[in-house]
């Protein structure tokens, strides 16, 4: 059965742009122009494969939409596509902050978004089945890759699905460097349409979130990033 994906924009032609675009990609659609539409029909059943949600609406900003989705059970795992006519970091830093997995600067090329839904996509498709759990430890850091949770000393850290892959990524190749492109095809999907600085303004993200552990992740400037090869390396 086809991916079905919630388009919210408040753009008629937009929208119908959208529609169009996916559904002739094979994905099921549905439409929503307001805060409280989207809202409503990310809760039909069945949920959203994933979202591609607009920044500015008349009725609600779509952070907020985000925040609501992220903070329900039945959706939390939706991946989210914010689109938006702000192109500030602060922005993206926002809407990274709240939980979207990608973020798409208007105007925009149809083939551009349909590029990110796939990769999107496909990352969430290829993560491990629920059923093989597996633990992944390192000092301060505790993994359950199969039901995304995160721990740093004993204490749950919330991720968004993409700082979960990323965290993931670099953990697994704790010692080795990690380049910026090397971590958009691994962990993005792909590298044609996105600039290194998602890179890292994804990192300074996570890293926040891990409290003290974040000091795992190093930066090697004009290079990328390495996870420590070993728990000893981390600062007390």
């Amino acid at each position: 059965m086809s991916n079905v994906i919630l388009i919210v924009e408040d753009e008629k032609d937009l929208l119908s742009t959208l529609d169009y675009n996916l559904t002739r990609e094979g994905y099921r659609t549905r439409c929503a122009s307001s805060g409280r539409e989207a809202l409503a029909a990310a809760f039909e059943a069945p949920v959203p494969d994933l979202v591609v949600l607009d920044l500015m609406l008349p009725d609600m900003s779509g952070t907020e939409i985000c925040r609501r989705l992220r903070a329900d059970a039945r959706t939390k795992a939706i991946p989210v596509v914010m689109t938006t006519a702000k192109s500030e970091e602060i922005d993206r830093v926002v809407g990274f902050a709240v939980g979207a997995d990608d973020y798409v600067v208007k105007p925009f090329s149809v083939r551009e978004l349909l590029l990110r839904v796939r990769a999107v996509l496909r990352r969430v498709r290829t993560e491990p089945p629920e059923q093989a759990l597996t633990q992944l430890e390192f000092g301060r850091v505790r993994l359950d890759t199969a039901a995304h949770r995160c721990w740093v000393d004993g204490d749950e850290t919330v991720l968004t699905a993409l700082e979960f892959k990323l965290l993931t990524t670099l953990l697994e190749r704790r010692g080795r460097v990690q380049t910026r492109d090397m971590l958009l095809s691994d962990v993005w999907g792909f590298s044609a349409e996105l600039t290194t600085r998602t890179v890292d303004t994804h990192v300074k993200r996570l890293r926040q979130k891990l409290g003290p552990a974040g000091r795992y992740v190093e930066t090697l400037r004009g290079v990328g990033y390495r996870f420590a090869a070993s728990p000893s390396e981390d600062a007390t």
